[in-house]
């Protein structure tokens, strides 16, 4: 049995130790984790995540539910069946966050050399899944040269040289870095010299949360993204995170000279970032009339995009109406009243995937898909089935 917490110390580290840490453990293409230390067993020299779970099971079921944990989907795997199965560099642009693992980049190349030999490329089994296939896998964060790293205890403690000794896997590291936001800046922070369209970055995440109020209160990544530190990173995909980041605000349509008058205010009050921070989203306020049997009435709608939109070459920002933190967009509606208008529909749909989709889309159209058409065709489908409706209410119109 390791020794009694209250036989260590709370972990102090400064800012600037943090940060030379961040950056020897994401320097990119990682490192392979090197020859296996001779007294660790088969699970403990395991990078696989259900090995893991073995000894972290919450942490494992959280990350099971994660985006991070499909961060190899059909859409990524189907474009990289395309590249020639040995342009390492080429693979990077893409694994460098998804896979990001040098163990991974090794099995993507076998299997994009499998592929390139066949047919047809095919999707992986979900039952027998590689290493690669599983996406940002825990020792993608936690393991380099076979090494443990995580953050202190709960109670601020770390384990001592005589703890580490008696636990599995030598035990682990403990550093501050896990609780700093540039922790995940490594993946969703583009460097200044990096792809930016109008002056501002493609990916401007950390950035963003910078200039927020949410930083200066003292609230980083994780305190949303990785509550009570579970593994979850619920995002723009998660109806419930979307919903809790959005104060909504209607007032009720007004009848005057056969007209109807209404708004709906959208207001970012819990995203420490751009909602959304990204370019693949889309979400799209609206209010329409409606009918007694709760029909849309065609020709009464009106809506407003919240959106950086780009074309799919990404050679351009044709307009940027994101919200920026406690940012709001009003919606002002008046139109006509239609014969048979009763209510009023308030709504924000929320897609997370509008880009990819167009961009599946567009690949499918003209062949460009080749080995990974069945892949894309999967990923189209998905992409498509993650709208969501973050808000939607009926108020009745006045009577005449």
């Amino acid at each position: 049995m390791p020794p009694a917490l209250a036989e260590t110390t709370p972990l102090t580290e400064s800012r600037d130790v943090t940060g030379a840490f961040l950056d020897r453990h994401w320097t990119r293409p990682l490192a392979a984790q090197g020859q296996t230390p001779e007294q660790f067993s088969p699970l403990e020299a395991s990078l696989l995540p259900a090995d893991c779970g073995s000894c972290h099971p919450e942490q494992y079921r959280d990350w099971q539910t994660s985006l991070h944990a499909h961060a190899m989907g059909p859409g990524l795997m189907g474009q990289l069946l395309a590249m020639e199965p040995t342009a390492r560099d080429e693979h990077q642009d893409c694994i460098r966050c998804h896979a990001p693992l040098a163990e991974q980049a090794d099995g993507l190349l076998a299997e994009l050399a499998t592929a390139a030999r066949s047919s047809a490329g095919a999707a992986p089994s979900p039952a027998a899944a590689s290493l690669h296939q599983q996406g940002v896998v825990c020792a993608a964060c936690h393991v380099r040269a076979h090494q443990r790293f995580g953050p202190p205890r709960r109670d601020g403690t770390s384990p001592d040289a005589a703890q580490n000794a008696a636990l599995p896997h030598a035990g682990f590291v403990a550093t501050g870095a896990f609780e700093d936001s540039r922790f995940c800046s490594a993946c969703h922070q583009f460097e200044p010299d990096e792809y930016a369209l109008n002056g501002k970055l493609l990916e401007n995440t950390t950035e963003e949360w910078k200039e927020s109020r949410h930083a200066r209160e003292g609230r980083n990544c994780q305190s949303c993204h990785m509550p009570e530190r579970r593994h979850l990173w619920r995002g723009i995909h998660d109806p419930e995170m979307v919903r809790a980041a959005i104060a909504f605000s209607v007032e009720s349509g007004e009848r005057a000279n056969n007209a109807i008058r209404a708004a709906l205010s959208v207001r970012n009050t819990g995203a420490g970032h751009y909602l959304p921070t990204y370019v693949t989203p889309r979400l799209i306020a609206e209010i329409e009339q409606l009918d007694s049997d709760g029909r849309s009435l065609p020709g009464t709608r009106v809506e407003r995009l919240i959106q950086r939109q780009v074309p799919l070459d990404l050679g351009s920002e044709t307009a940027d109406t994101r919200l920026p933190p406690d940012g709001e967009l009003r919606l002002v509606y008046e139109r006509p009243a239609h014969r048979a208008a009763v209510a009023l529909a308030y709504r924000l749909r929320v897609e997370p995937d509008e880009f990819y989709a167009r961009f599946y889309r567009a690949l499918l159209a003209d062949s460009a898909a080749g080995k990974g058409r069945e892949l894309i065709a999967l990923a189209l489908k998905q992409a498509e089935s993650s709208a969501f409706l973050a808000f939607d209410e009926r108020r009745e119109l006045p009577q005449r």
